[in-house]
């Protein structure tokens, strides 16, 4: 492809991606095909010959976009949402233009700079303490790891990395309401899944501390070693607040890393009403929260916090001499503040949100996100056949239709679910909650409007009414 063809070509599908966007809304939430549908109208043989662009395109119209779920329709509350804006769009186009691969200072140097300086918007943005220190990794799962590998190399004195695992056991610590990706990052971490200790949380779903503390000291009691505790602001099923403060002191108390990860809900905490939820975070050793779940930065791009980069640089830096420069001692090379070595220009975009929108503007989107939940939340409350299953601190809302015999309302709210999610106007999904079938709506999508809400709750109401049984 010659330049014209791709000057002529990108035309062609900016016009296609603006369209998307306004039209988004028209397409079902969830593709209507079955397993291999997609798989067997692509050719088992790549092409020995190039193929036209205009061929390659059709195809992605004709084939590919039926099969996509799309994130970006204000009607996908399934999840938490893959963020985007048209500002972080634009970023992505420039930055796959620029093909920086950002791994050392000298290998792009307006990368690393702009990411310092950007990390640091953030970390005032959300309040938090001057203490800590930014890097963007790709996912909070990554960023989780970081963690948990750098409370292991810091309590070993880096002997683990050296040396590897001796007779000593180390124990890890969460709610039961915890995110997968924790118990996933004590495996790869060597820990080993029966060393993961899932604490009890309250009627909130919310960690109780106390329990914490007893665990923490029978574990030592019985020869452990307890490494890290990850609390959470915001978890995966309720956005339940853990107690941050208490664990921050119960952690202090035994040297053992505390990670926060607030991967969702920390985003929330650009409004200054809201940093009760935060409160204990400062003294935390690490804090991680992703900008494409709810900054309307496109994924991935995960910003990560923590208290000791030292600590965080010497578990992961490897310095041959192929990627030694003159500059080293006086710049940051962020291949050393993670797991990958190859980094991409995430800076750029996240730099673009922020200044295209502006602090108040993010701040009045979270504002009216959170405004639609607590609504949500009041009319389920007053619905008779409806209960609310958690508390809604936030946007994401878990309830459940109880207009039925209790042996029978698992299965009838997972109809109830399915039948709406294959109509294609409304996708949602399920989560469980005191053993019970749980309906849950989570929507922070950026051009999401109080309709896309009222319009979700009257098809729930319209096709539980179906399944009604008077008593």
């Amino acid at each position: 492809m010659n330049t014209s063809d791709f000057r002529k070509h990108a035309h062609e599908l900016v016009d296609w991606m603006a369209d998307y966007f306004e039209n988004v809304e028209d397409y079902p939430v969830l593709p209507d095909i079955k397993p291999g549908q997609i798989l067997n109208q692509i050719p088992n043989n790549a092409p020995d010959k190039a193929d036209p662009f205009e061929a390659i395109f059709k195809d992605f119209k004709d084939v590919i976009m039926p099969g996509i779920t799309h994130w970006e329709s204000p009607n996908f509350m399934a999840y938490f949402p893959a963020n985007k804006s048209k500002a972080s769009v634009l970023a992505e186009m420039l930055m796959s233009t620029l093909g920086s691969q950002c791994m050392i200072w000298l290998t792009s140097p307006a990368a690393a700079e702009l990411e310092e300086q950007v990390m640091i918007w953030l970390r005032e943005m959300l309040g938090l303490s001057s203490n800590y220190t930014g890097v963007i990794q790709d996912t909070a799962s990554t960023a989780t790891l970081c963690a948990l590998l750098t409370a292991r190399e810091k309590a070993t004195a880096f002997a683990i990395n050296e040396d590897g695992f001796g007779e000593q056991k180390f124990t890890v610590y969460a709610s039961s309401e915890i995110h997968s990706s924790i118990e996933k990052a004590v495996k790869i971490a060597g820990f080993g899944a029966s060393q993961f200790r899932q604490v009890p949380v309250d009627e909130n779903f919310a960690m109780r501390a106390e329990v914490l503390a007893e665990t923490i000291q029978k574990d030592i009691a019985a020869g452990f070693l307890p490494i890290c505790v990850v609390s959470a602001i915001g978890t995966t099923s309720t956005t339940a607040v853990d107690p941050i403060a208490k664990i921050s002191e119960i952690c202090k108390r035994h040297n053992i890393w505390h990670h926060v990860d607030a991967a969702y809900a920390g985003t929330a905490l650009v409004l200054p009403e809201l940093r009760w939820m935060s409160e204990g975070v400062d003294e935390a050793d690490s804090f991680v929260f992703n900008p494409h779940k709810w900054m309307f930065t496109n994924f991935d791009c995960t910003a990560y916090f923590v208290k000791d980069p030292v600590a965080l640089v010497n578990t992961f830096t490897i310095t041959p001499d192929y990627l030694k420069t003159s500059v080293d001692e006086e710049v940051k090379n962020y291949r050393d503040w993670g797991i990958p070595l190859g980094r991409r220009f995430r800076a750029l975009k996240l730099w673009f949100v922020i200044r295209e929108m502006g602090v108040e503007g993010i701040q009045k989107k979270i504002r009216a996100h959170i405004a639609l939940g607590k609504w949500l939340a009041q009319e389920v409350i007053e619905h008779p056949d409806f209960e609310l299953m958690a508390p809604v601190p936030l946007n994401t809302v878990c309830f459940r239709f109880v207009g039925a015999p209790p042996d029978q309302l698992d299965q009838i709210n997972k109809a109830i679910m399915n039948e709406i999610n294959k109509s294609g106007k409304l996708f949602f999904t399920q989560t469980k909650l005191l053993d019970q079938f749980t309906l849950r709506l989570a929507f922070g999508n950026t051009n999401l409007e109080a309709y896309h809400v009222e319009n979700a709750w009257n098809q729930i109401q319209e096709v539980s009414k179906t399944y009604k049984q008077e008593a």
